[in-house]
């Protein structure tokens, strides 16, 4: 178990959580006559049967003891010695649900940042803006527009907007590199056709504005003006803008909640067209289990295995 241990503590789990990860994980192995690699999603659901049965546990703990063992099979996902996961899909009812979100179709995307762009770029009125502010509007809704397409097109969180640097846009092959945190890998992604020309106008006469009229220096790709950034430590230099970037979102579409609902929606977009594999891949989850919340809620596709064991009924 000494090489399980040292993938936990690369996960940056805390002590207790690797203590608790180990200790379910051998309370399985324990349990369980035959070698881990021939472990199958029936025996995870019979074994979650015997917590439930014979041990008197309760749903949020045998999930505790789901979640280590997802751990653990990935662990041997990572070791090559399985290929898949016994307990992927797997879920426990009566456990605290992610919060679901209104989930706008990619189509519904584009409109909305077209709509960003009709609005508040190409057709904005702002006789009501005093001159000497007009400059810093201009400049604001056009950086605006393009971290809106980073939010839809990428489904980035909005914390790695303001990661990204000048040296992580790689326009010649129109690429992206986004570094991970905590909780999540780093990922390169491509752009798409449409933001191409849209990033470019940003890059060389947008973004010059930014330097040279506030005399910043600065490498991030995402500049905020001056008596914004003064206000805020360098975790939030953002925060303003984004709360600006809401309002007018929301001034568009009235479904529009917050841009975790973007993410969720481009997440769900992924699972759909290139499958969950390459949508983890795409979101930076170091988990699958994360990219499954992301699930569509049309449950016709998914497979007859799992309408025969059936998890949803412990």
């Amino acid at each position: 178990m000494n090489e399980f241990i040292k993938y936990l503590q690369e996960k940056n789990l805390s002590e207790t959580t690797q203590q608790a990860y180990l200790r379910n994980t051998d309370l399985f192995l324990s349990w369980f006559d035959d070698e881990p690699v021939n472990a199958e999603k029936k025996d995870i659901l019979k074994y979650l049967e015997y917590l439930k049965k014979k041990k008197k546990q309760q749903n949020i703990t045998r999930r505790n003891s789901l979640i280590s063992l997802n751990h653990y099979f990935e662990f041997l996902i990572k070791k090559e010695e399985i290929i898949k996961n016994p307990c992927s899909l797997l879920k426990i009812r009566g456990t605290k649900r992610k919060q679901l979100y209104k989930i706008f179709s990619f189509e519904e995307l584009k409109q909305l940042l077209d709509d960003y762009y009709n609005i508040f770029v190409k057709n904005y009125n702002d006789n009501h803006i005093p001159k000497n502010q007009r400059g810093n509007s201009y400049l604001s809704k056009n950086r605006n527009y393009v971290m809106l397409s980073f939010l839809i097109y990428q489904g980035l969180h909005t914390n790695e907007l303001q990661k990204i640097t000048l040296d992580d846009v790689d326009t010649i092959k129109a690429t992206v590199k986004i570094t991970g945190g905590k909780k999540t890998n780093d990922k390169k992604l491509t752009l798409q056709p449409e933001q191409i020309g849209v990033l470019m106008n940003y890059l060389q006469n947008i973004r010059p504005q930014f330097l040279e009229k506030y005399n910043i220096e600065n490498n991030n790709l995402f500049l905020t003006l001056p008596e914004v950034s003064k206000k805020n430590t360098k975790q939030t230099k953002l925060m303003q803008t984004l709360k600006t970037l809401t309002k007018q979102v929301k001034s568009i579409n009235e479904n529009f909640t917050s841009f975790k609902q973007i993410r969720a929606s481009v997440i769900t977009h992924w699972i759909k067209t290139v499958g969950l594999r390459k949508a983890q891949y795409f979101s930076g989850h170091r988990y699958i289990s994360t990219t499954e919340k992301y699930l569509p809620n049309d449950l016709e596709k998914l497979t007859d295995e799992i309408e025969k064991y059936n998890p949803f009924s412990f």
